[in-house]
This record gives C-alpha cells, sequence and structure tokens, in this order.
C-alpha cells in the first residue's frame, strides 16, 4: 500500500514546531537568564586563552603587516629575491618574531614606567596631601586678605572640602592602594593564572598569524556556503569595511597616543613639571577618546601642578600652554596624518558618538563608540542610498538642501528664492 504525503501538511507542521521550538526556548531564557549566563560565563573562562589569543592576534596584525610589507618585502624586492612559497613562509616567520619581540618590549616598557614611575609618585601624591593643602591654604590667604569677609567664607568651605579630600586620600585612595598591591601579593596563583592564560593566548596568537589567510579564507568559505552569492559578497563587504574602521582607529589612536604621552614626557621634563612621568601617562592614556581626551587628561593634571605649588602658577600656565599646543599639533598634523579619514563621521557625529556611548557604557564607551557608531552610520547610509537608487532619485545631499519637493517623475523643484530670503 502506497502512501501518499501531502507537503502543504508537512510545511504546516513543520512551521507549528518551530513556532512551539521558539516559544519554549524564549520562556526558557526569560525565566532561566542566570543559568544561561552562569554557563555561558564558564564556557567563556575556559575558552579564555583562545580569546586571548584572537584578540591579541587581532591587535597585533596591523604591525604583523607593517612590517612585512614595508620592510621585509621591500627589502627582499630590494635584494632581487625571488618570490616564492618559501621565501613567503620565510618573512611571515621572521615578520611574527619581529612583531612579537617589538610588542613585548612594549609591554615590558610600560610595566617597568608603572612599577618604577607611576605608583611611587600616586603614593608620594598621597603621602604629601597635607603638605599640598597647606600650600593652597597659605596662597588663598594670601589672595584674599584684603577682603576678610570673603577670606572667612572661603576658608570654611576650603577647611569642609579639604577636611573630606584628605579623608578620601588617606582614607580611600591609600586604602584601595595598599588593598592592591597586597592583592597582588597574596592573589600570586590567581596572578598566575591570569598571566598563564595570557601567555598560552600570546602562543595562541602566533599560529593564528602564521595562518590568518587560511582562517579569512575558511571564514569566506563558509559564508558563501550559508548564503546566495550577492548576500555572501555583500556580507563579506560590510566584514571588511567594519574591520578596515575598527582597526584603523584602533590602531591608529594607540599610536597617536603612544606617540603624544612620549612628547608630553620630554616637554614637561623640560618645563621641569612635578611628577613628569604620571601627567604623562595621563595625557596619552585620554589622548586615546576623541575630542573630550585632552579636555579630560589636561584639567586634572593642571590641578595637580597647581596644587604642589601655588605660589607658582606660571608653572601651571606652561603646562596648559604646552598642553593646548601639543594638542593642536595632535589635532592638526599628527592625528590626520595617522588616522585619516577612518570613521567617515563629521564632528557632530564624533562628539554624538561619544556623548552616546559615553553614557551608556563609560570610559570603553567613549573610547570604541566612534567606530561602532561609524559602522552603524555606514550601514545606514547605505540603506538610505540603496532605496534612493531604487526610486531613481539623487543620493548627493547637497541636491536636497534647497529642494521644496520632489514630483512623480522625480524631478527636483527647488524653493523659490523669495522664499529662500525669508
Amino acid at each position: 500500500m502506497k502512501i501518499t504525503i501531502n507537503s502543504k501538511y508537512v510545511k504546516w507542521g513543520l512551521t507549528a514546531f518551530a513556532v512551539i521550538a521558539a516559544s519554549i526556548s524564549f520562556a526558557y531564557l526569560i525565566f532561566h537568564t542566570d543559568t544561561l549566563m552562569n554557563t555561558a560565563g564558564s564556557y567563556a573562562q575556559m575558552l579564555m586563552p583562545v580569546l586571548f589569543g584572537f584578540g591579541i592576534a587581532y591587535l597585533m596584525t596591523p604591525i604583523l603587516n607593517f612590517i612585512e610589507r614595508r620592510i621585509l618585502f621591500a627589502l627582499a624586492h630590494k635584494c632581487r629575491i625571488r618570490e616564492t612559497a618559501k621565501m613567503r613562509a620565510l618573512i611571515r616567520s621572521v615578520g611574527i618574531l619581529l612583531t612579537s619581540c617589538l610588542v613585548l618590549a612594549i609591554v615590558y616598557a610600560v610595566c617597568s614606567m608603572l612599577i618604577s614611575q607611576i605608583v611611587p609618585s600616586i603614593s608620594n601624591i598621597v603621602y604629601n596631601a597635607d603638605t599640598y593643602i597647606t600650600n593652597v591654604r597659605s596662597w588663598l590667604y594670601g589672595m584674599l586678605k584684603d577682603n576678610p569677609a570673603i577670606a572667612e567664607s572661603v576658608a570654611s568651605m576650603f577647611e569642609q572640602y579639604s577636611g573630606e579630600l584628605e579623608t578620601w586620600l588617606n582614607g580611600t585612595l591609600l586604602a584601595n592602594v595598599t588593598s592592591l598591591l597586597k592583592s597582588f601579593s597574596l592573589s600570586l596563583f590567581n596572578t598566575i593564572g591570569v598571566l598563564w592564560e595570557f601567555i598560552i593566548g600570546f602562543i595562541i596568537a602566533i599560529y593564528v598569524l602564521a595562518a590568518k589567510e587560511t582562517f579569512a579564507g575558511q571564514a569566506k568559505k563558509v559564508v558563501y556556503a550559508v548564503f546566495q552569492n550577492e548576500t555572501a559578497n555583500t556580507v563579506i563587504r560590510n566584514f571588511r569595511f567594519t574591520h578596515k574602521t575598527f582597526i584603523g582607529f584602533l590602531s591608529g589612536k594607540v599610536l597617536d597616543s603612544l606617540i603624544i604621552g612620549i612628547l608630553c614626557f620630554i616637554g614637561t621634563t623640560i618645563l621641569k613639571t612635578p611628577y613628569a612621568a604620571l601627567v604623562s601617562l595621563v595625557v596619552g592614556v585620554t589622548n586615546i577618546i576623541p575630542f573630550f581626551g585632552p579636555f579630560i587628561g589636561a584639567v586634572p593634571c593642571s590641578i595637580l601642578i597647581f596644587v604642589i605649588n601655588p605660589m607658582q602658577p606660571l608653572n601651571c600656565l606652561y603646562f596648559v600652554i604646552f598642553v593646548f599646543l601639543l594638542q593642536q599639533f595632535d589635532g592638526n598634523i599628527l592625528g590626520p596624518k595617522i588616522l585619516g579619514d577612518s570613521t567617515g563621521l563629521t564632528g557632530f557625529w564624533v562628539i554624538f558618538a561619544i556623548t552616546l556611548f559615553g553614557g551608556v557604557f563609560g570610559i570603553p564607551g567613549m573610547i570604541v563608540g566612534v567606530p561602532v557608531f561609524a559602522v552603524i552610520y555606514a550601514g545606514l547610509k547605505s540603506l538610505v542610498h540603496q532605496s534612493l537608487k531604487k526610486k531613481n532619485l539623487s543620493q548627493q545631499t547637497r541636491e536636497y538642501i534647497s529642494v521644496d519637493f520632489v514630483d512623480k517623475d522625480g524631478v527636483f523643484h527647488q524653493i523659490p528664492q523669495k522664499n529662500k530670503k525669508a
């Protein structure tokens, strides 16, 4: 006996099963979020070395590409060495070795500076807080000696806030610094565990760098296997744009901030600014934040320099002028030279992205907000242009500035001149 299966009912059954399964999964997700998060956290912890490896490899890729293309391949071509598979493999090995040595040297230099310069500077500021507060008090009294009423009011406010500041410095901050140092010594096994994960991740990163073209080819093969050719082309093109935006902005910003930090250290050393290493570190790190970074770094450093010796306000003034000139150099010469137009955003959208993502995610949001918003902005722009193209309308913004209406034939009608004046 032959059994006939109605394909229509089979499709209905599969659709009903998919809807029921999706509903059950969604309900489980709502009522068991903590369990799922804990499970995901456990798997993420197990895969942490691999995640470290891919992250390190992603950040090391621009350095490796620069060393290979600008140095090793250029040197091989200059020496008239024929490009073969063995030669490319040798260049890749030498490039990974040089990149690894450079990254490890940078990590060692940063750790050495933190241990030898930054930590003692912070401790010295905390321990000398009483002296600095006394200096500021003497400066205030000297400035207001001809106005006793104002001096008394300012003195009471100063005593109140200086007492709170001393309590915070000697209690909260010093306790945190001390507890941080204790945690490093007492949590030796945790530190070794993280260090071990970093070492394993660094080794994985070397393997990823050695076969990064193969990984990219495998990913593209999967995309073309899952999607239609046109859709796959769009997906790969979008991923390429996202990668270019992120790696161009982040690597460029890190290099730019490193140069600014070094220049700031040289300048503050020449100016004999107190705590030059700490001030330069703050200026360099905050410079990673677009637009607001220079102000975020310069304001507390200026206050610190002034508080240390308020009797010589020119020290603070010289520092402010120096940082202003340094940021002008960065904004008009160094930054555009390194970054170029890596995001494609105007100044308004940069400020908008920093404000939005900074308000939601804090400092990390201010750092990655610009490239993330640049990708979102490019996606929306592409959708708008595709829609306009289907309607046979212009994609140029300038043609819409003075448009009054567009008729059914797609002809632009401009605002009458007398209405423009009104």
